[in-house]
């Protein structure tokens, strides 16, 4: 049921590749391509070190794309995500709880290394970012998800845990605030069950929903489902030694529609998950993206080119980071 449709979708992702070049937010596709000061194809670059690192962990590709979601709800894309701690700034996003296990840092790093040699002082962490999350996409999804990124990011200078944890959705969350924090952002309630769907890939620590299985498995949640994470997860004993599952057990390498069955059938981990079906009219939206695989990911590269444009910097806002782990002035 998942690969439904997936020869429309590929038809659909096609179509995007006639469309002319789009400006959005100020940024604009193809915007290192004129560049002098760049003598590497940016876009490649980043694809290469994409598929290197996926292809031998497809766990990375989901958090490429989750990284770049925490990135820009949370002020904007702009690679803030990405910045350390330091005497200067001891408690930067990466240290609120909201922003536990990233994964995907190190191959926004080796992109970035590779374009400081070819193109120095010139591509954004940010852009890398977006570009490597609109990558592992279409690598887990096999193609039926791409489309092209306006860029021309600037990186930002600022970054706060407390802002990271005031706007990024939290997984025990309910419908209500879950809406309240996306519309904050100027997206839909279908956006919001839209975006979502990138919940068919990656993996949770069982401490993310163990309210939903310690001490008996939640109602929301399928019986026997709950059952076996109660097994898994009984090692966990939150000491450190975090134990891990896989947020879609049905095709949990591929990016696809499978996560909306898994939904309806109360096999999701979080409760945010689960709070998409508490209301009639979202819980329509998750079966139409059960019964569509062409329209969830239409829909889908929409609302990720949407994200991308969030509260970009632009032009002489911000800079142009030398390493994305570290402001330019330390």
């Amino acid at each position: 049921m998942a690969r439904c449709g997936a020869g429309v979708t590929l038809l659909l992702v096609s179509l995007y590749a006639l469309l002319p070049a789009i400006t959005d937010a100020g940024l604009q596709e193809g915007f290192y391509k004129s560049n002098t000061n760049c003598t590497a194809d940016v876009e490649a670059t980043v694809a290469s070190v994409v598929q290197q690192y996926v292809s031998a962990d497809r766990g990375v590709g989901a958090g490429l794309i989750r990284l770049h979601f925490h990135d820009c709800f949370v002020k904007g894309c702009d690679g803030s995500v990405l910045i350390d701690p330091s005497p200067v700034n001891p408690d930067p996003e990466k240290g609120s709880p909201s922003n536990g296990g990233l994964r995907g840092l190190e191959v926004i790093q080796d992109a970035k290394r590779q374009l400081e040699g070819a193109c120095p002082g010139t591509v954004s962490c940010a852009d890398i970012l977006a570009f490597a999350a609109r990558d592992a996409s279409n690598i887990l999804s096999a193609g039926a998800i791409n489309y092209g990124v306006p860029s021309g990011r600037r990186d930002g200078l600022a970054s706060a845990a407390s802002d990271a944890t005031q706007s990024l959705p939290p997984p025990f969350a309910e419908l209500g605030r879950l809406t309240e924090l996306f519309a904050a952002k100027g997206f839909t309630q279908d956006e919001l069950v839209t975006l979502s769907g990138a919940h068919s890939v990656g993996r949770a620590h069982c401490g993310s929903f163990a309210e939903r299985i310690r001490p008996n498995v939640s109602e929301t949640m399928d019986a026997e489902y709950g059952a076996g994470l109660q097994r898994r997860c009984a090692e966990d004993a939150g000491d450190g030694a975090a134990v891990f599952v896989d947020q879609d057990q049905g095709t949990p390498a591929d990016l696809d529609n499978q996560y909306y069955g898994n939904v309806l059938a109360g096999k999701v981990l979080f409760n945010s998950d689960w709070a998409l079906i508490s209301d009639n009219t979202t819980r329509q939206m998750v079966e139409g993206n059960a019964a569509n695989q062409a329209q969830w990911a239409a829909k889908f590269i929409d609302a990720m080119r949407k994200m991308g444009a969030l509260d970009v910097l632009t032009g002489d806002q911000g800079e142009i980071r030398r390493f994305c782990n570290v402001t330019n002035s330390g």
